[in-house]
């Protein structure tokens, strides 16, 4: 595997927002998240949960709800304005005042014509679904509180409203309240409190379900209006409610970080009648869960503790695989961080700022997993602050650490650095050329030479860098004379001799440019999951690609076919121990002194593949290397193969190999997280 010198980096201090939402878009499988930072993101259930698309947010703009329409996403917000995205090009596509104050929670019908929205001054409002906007038709009739929670029937010709102690339910076409259902007050002191509706579910069969801050899920009746059954599920709040497509399961999120399933099951066996039933009970977060799904073979959600939970209902899966896995997301599937190899400077990505760090220095020796004294510390050079409302969607620092670039959904900025020293200036590059108004991902030629920066239409602006003069080139765009890609490129990635540039966008195409002849080379050919992570390699020219699904694929950019080293992964196919990790690879680098060596990582391990070792078979084992070094040599040898597994560091969110050799490993973890939580709700426990 090779010994290195590690830089273990403790110094970004990232942390994940809050989850404040969730809607799951059945046909395409596409979770939309929305966070309080207002950012939201977009995972594709059929892909491993990967993470396809970034949506940043803005200061002061935080989503209270989102709501799918077919292939349009809308959020609701505190700021009183209705948002639909253009997920094409991963921002806000416009915004719509509903005159209504704050909104509380958004819903659309199944028909996919209309948007309801819950407001403050106590109004539900209803807009019409049009093309390429949506449309103020009516306010329901006005209530007193504010309006919380919001559920259509699927039919469409009612809404369910949940409030300060009632229930509402609205008839859509003469806008009239046909029922108040009182909802009931705690007991004792709570009594004094109003009760707060926090999520209601409207069924096929006149069931609505409501969860309130009493603790207890309620079933009632909308022919008549009254209670049918009421359950205690926790002492705290039940913030959120989901039902699964069928009707026959709705699961419950609480304030203690439970999520409660109920079923609508059999009471006595060999009789029809059903009820609800409380049949699970699971216990995945340490704070409030704000959003619940129920996706029939799985349960998503997410809160306080920033987690992205997917637990799987293993009694509705019928064979084993990826599916079964629970899956706890905390990082991001792409990196905030860039690296400047050659000088020994990392730049780390926050949503409103940068800060770029000088590694420190030790020019000390010792054995395996020793610690190495330390000649200079590690220090912060610069914190560059964005101004206006916008939140940092990409970031790069060019390998020779003089170019800093930056782009967020309105603007693009670039910056040269001077470093005489002790003393760090930047200067902003104030005449960029017009095509540079914003990018969806940037890179940096190995030479530090040229810019290229992702566009719209899967397009790359390429615009050359000298100390004088900024220039355009050219734009790179994938199919010349054809119909133009319309995704946006997630990934890009420029060979170490200057003639190559690699993108890929969350269509799942990979495109390959000449730089030289500034025109299309080659497209990958379509694998049918994602790519996480790639890279070219700096002798070969052969370009390395992981995708969601954990394969890899070696592709000849000059032969424009895959290698004979990938064919042969294929045949012989991976590992069950790798392709069942639940984490993506973010990010591949090469060893340019043993050019057999690919170096990955996710977020809990990283791994050296030596090509020139044989493939691990089923019987093999991943061990971490330190296992393996403590073995005889025999059972050593008998356990080679070209997967290597570093299991040593905490959770990694950038792995790379600098110029000197040495590895440097950005670690945060996931404890460090935690401890910058507010506390959860206070939980007895026994014999405190």
């Amino acid at each position: 595997m090779g010994e290195f010198k590690v830089h273990r980096v403790r110094f970004f201090d990232y942390m994940p927002s809050a989850i404040r939402a969730l809607a799951f878009q059945p046909q395409r499988e596409k979770i939309a998240v929305a966070r309080t930072s207002g950012s939201v993101e977009i995972f594709n259930c059929a892909d491993r949960f990967f993470q396809e698309k970034i949506i940043p947010g803005r200061e002061q703009a935080a989503t209270e709800a989102l709501a799918w329409v077919g292939d349009r996403l809308f959020s609701a917000g505190l700021n009183g304005v209705i948002s639909e995205y253009d997920l094409e090009n991963q921002k806000v596509k416009y915004t719509i005042d509903a005159f209504g104050g704050p909104m509380w929670t958004i819903a659309s019908n199944q028909q996919g014509t209309h948007l309801a929205v819950g407001c403050e001054d106590g109004t539900v409002k209803l807009f019409e679904v049009c093309e390429g906007k949506i449309q103020f038709e009516k306010n329901l009739a006005k209530q007193k509180g504010r309006i919380l929670s919001l559920s259509w029937h699927p039919s469409g010709s009612r809404i369910v409203a949940g409030m300060m102690d009632m229930i509402r339910v609205f008839n859509t076409e003469t806008g009239q309240s046909v029922h108040r259902l009182l909802v009931e007050r705690g007991i004792g002191a709570s009594r004094s409190v109003e009760c707060v509706v926090w999520g209601v579910v409207y069924l096929s069969d006149g069931t609505i379900i409501s969860g309130d801050s009493s603790g207890k899920v309620k079933i009632w009746d909308d022919l008549t209006g009254t209670l049918i059954k009421s359950h205690q599920v926790t002492k705290w709040d039940v913030l959120a409610l989901s039902v699964s497509q069928d009707e026959t399961s709705v699961v419950a999120g609480t304030s203690e970080g439970t999520v409660v399933q109920f079923q609508f099951l059999s009471v006595v066996l060999g009789q029809e009648d059903k009820e609800w039933v409380q049949t699970r009970i699971f216990k995945n977060h340490t704070h409030d869960v704000r959003a619940v799904l129920e996706l029939g073979t799985a349960v998503v959600s997410g809160g306080m503790d920033t987690q992205f939970v997917v637990r799987p209902l293993l009694d509705k899966i019928e064979e084993r695989g990826p599916e079964c896995v629970l899956r706890k997301i905390q990082f991001p599937h792409r990196s905030l961080v860039s690296c400047a190899k050659k000088a020994g400077l990392l730049l780390f990505q926050y949503p409103g700022h940068l800060e770029l760090w000088r590694l420190g220095e030790s020019d000390g020796h010792g054995a395996s997993g020793s610690v190495l004294p330390v000649k200079r510390k590690p220090e912060k050079l610069l914190h560059l602050k964005i101004k206006g409302e916008e939140h940092i969607c990409c970031s790069a620092v060019s390998p020779c650490g003089e170019w800093i670039a930056y782009s967020t959904v309105a603007s693009f900025r670039l910056y040269r650095l001077h470093c005489d020293n002790n003393n760090v200036s930047i200067t902003k590059v104030s005449k960029l050329p017009k095509v540079l108004s914003s990018a969806n991902q940037i890179c940096f030629s190995s030479d530090s030479s040229k810019l290229f920066a992702a566009s719209t239409c899967s397009s790359v602006h390429v615009v050359s860098l000298s100390q004088t003069v900024h220039k355009f080139v050219c734009t790179l765009k994938p199919k010349s004379g054809e119909t133009l890609l319309t995704t946006a490129v997630h990934l890009l990635a420029a060979s170490e001799d200057g003639k190559w540039l690699a993108s890929a966008n969350s269509d799942r195409e990979v495109q390959i440019y000449n730089l030289t002849k500034m025109k299309l080379h080659s497209t990958v050919p379509v694998y049918n999951s994602g790519v996480t992570a790639m890279a070219i390699h700096p002798t070969t020219n052969n370009l390395f690609m992981v995708h969601a699904d954990q394969q890899v694929f070696e592709y000849s950019i000059e032969e424009k076919k895959y290698t004979d080293w990938s064919r042969q992964v294929q045949r012989n196919g991976l590992h069950y121990l790798w392709l069942a990790r639940d984490t993506p690879v973010t990010n591949v680098t090469f060893n340019p002194k043993n050019p057999t060596h690919i170096i990955l990582h996710d977020a809990y391990m990283f791994c050296i593949i030596d090509q020139t070792l044989p493939l691990p078979d089923s019987s093999s084992q991943f061990y971490n290397q330190l296992t393996l070094r403590s073995l005889p040599e025999k059972d050593r040898t008998k356990h080679s193969h070209a997967f290597k597994m570093c299991k040593t560091f905490k959770e990694l969110m950038f792995v790379e190999l600098m110029e000197d050799q040495s590895l440097v490993a950005v670690e945060r973890p996931l404890v460090e997280i935690a401890a910058q939580l507010p506390a959860p709700v206070r939980q007895k426990k026994f014999a405190t």
